[in-house]
């Protein structure tokens, strides 16, 4: 009979107590269906080691091929803990002077090893943690633009609707309701775009902290849609997070949007957006607004001067060069690749040493960060979208 896969511990006891109470070792080997050097082995096993010895080991190697020998291991540790300041590069140098007969390791071995016994600092990133900028009250129209997203709703065939909204905010004018399937930058281009080409560019545009106005990886949380409008010399101004009253004439309208035109909804998006499309032509020519007098948005709007363009290249006339951020976010001088981000891809930047072998990056009239000659990605500067995106002049 073959060994019973789940209680192998109970059939080793009953061979041992078979082979204890005199059976011979080939009968028991047969009816237990095991080679006689097996059954041998695990009563010299039970010999040895009593009970403990019956139990299923371990099959894990004595020795790993490409486990690093823990004399060498302890020879790195101890080399840390002497000189505290020397990195992988100094102490591999160390080992071959030390130990010039065995096979150094490679310098990432030995950090990996510094890394477990916990002697490595970790540099932290500094991540950007959304906190607002300065907000202005526009007099007139299209000086302030205030967008969002009004809450995702499920149509009738199930697929979830994010409407996004472009509003003026002196005049309350609703410039778009688009019916989207998602927030993705792509529609949000389409859509502020057809907004653009139709009534021209605002002095600023007012946004929360999510996607796609905003990005939590990128430098100072910008993402590719508010880079864009800096192009065409559109001012950024962001809400801090969790105050939706800093933009509460949207959220007001936001509130009429969704009791006029998502309750219900509609089966599928073309029948949504036809609703959409009633409620924008209502809200600004038939709908009395309180806050304007009774007037209706579209006695106060007037489109902008402004007219859209796409933007010409950018000039930088005071940095040492100028390069093309590429396609994967990358600053490349050389065989050099300075990681930037995503956001800038296909953006060009100004260059400019400020120290020996310390560079600054700058983006129109921005400062991004620093790089040296050994760090391969940028240290942001302070954050210039404070009060001075408010003056910037148009691009």
């Amino acid at each position: 009979m073959p060994w019973k896969e789940c209680k192998r511990m109970d059939e080793r006891l009953r061979f041992v107590a078979r082979l204890l109470d005199g059976e011979r070792m080939s009968a028991l080997c047969r009816e237990f269906g095991i080679s006689r050097p097996t059954g041998y082995k695990i009563f010299n096993r039970y010999k040895d080691f009593g009970l403990e010895g019956l139990n299923d080991r371990s099959r894990r190697p004595y020795r790993s091929a490409n486990r690093l020998a823990f004399q060498i291991e302890r020879a790195i540790v101890s080399l840390k803990k002497e000189h505290s300041t020397w990195g992988a590069p100094k102490i591999r140098d160390k080992l071959i002077q030390d130990f010039p007969v065995i096979r150094p390791p490679a310098k990432s071995t030995i950090h990996a090893v510094l890394d477990r016994h916990g002697l490595v600092k970790r540099r932290k990133r500094r991540r950007h943690k959304a906190q607002g900028t300065a907000l202005s009250d526009a007099r007139s129209p299209n000086g302030l633009w205030c967008a969002d997203y009004k809450g995702e709703f499920l149509l009738g065939n199930r697929r979830y609707c994010y409407p996004l909204t472009i509003s003026d905010y002196t005049s309350r004018f609703l410039l778009a309701c688009e019916g989207l399937d998602s927030t993705k930058s792509t529609f949000a281009f389409a859509v502020f775009e057809r907004a653009f080409k139709e009534f021209g560019l605002p002095d600023a545009i007012r946004t929360d902290n999510g996607t796609p106005f905003a990005s939590s990886q990128a430098l100072f949380g910008l993402s590719r849609l508010a880079v864009w409008w800096l192009r065409l010399g559109i001012n950024i101004e962001r809400i801090k997070p969790g105050h939706p009253e800093q933009n509460g004439r949207h959220e007001r309208m936001h509130l009429t949007l969704k009791k006029e035109a998502t309750k219900p909804a509609s089966f599928n998006f073309l029948q949504q957006q036809s609703r959409f499309d009633e409620f924008l032509e209502i809200y600004n020519n038939e709908r009395p607004h309180q806050a304007l007098g009774g007037r209706y948005p579209a006695q106060l709007y007037t489109p902008s001067a402004r007219q859209y363009r796409v933007p010409e290249e950018p000039e930088y006339p005071f940095p040492d060069r100028t390069v093309r951020v590429t396609q994967c976010g990358r600053i490349c001088l050389g065989k050099r690749k300075i990681n930037l981000s995503l956001v800038f891809a296909g953006q060009t930047v100004g260059i400019r040493e400020e120290a020996d072998q310390v560079w600054l990056v700058s983006f129109l009239d921005f400062d991004l960060g620093y790089f040296d000659a050994d760090e391969a990605w940028i240290a942001p500067a302070p954050n210039p979208f404070g009060p001075k995106v408010l003056t910037m002049s148009p691009v």
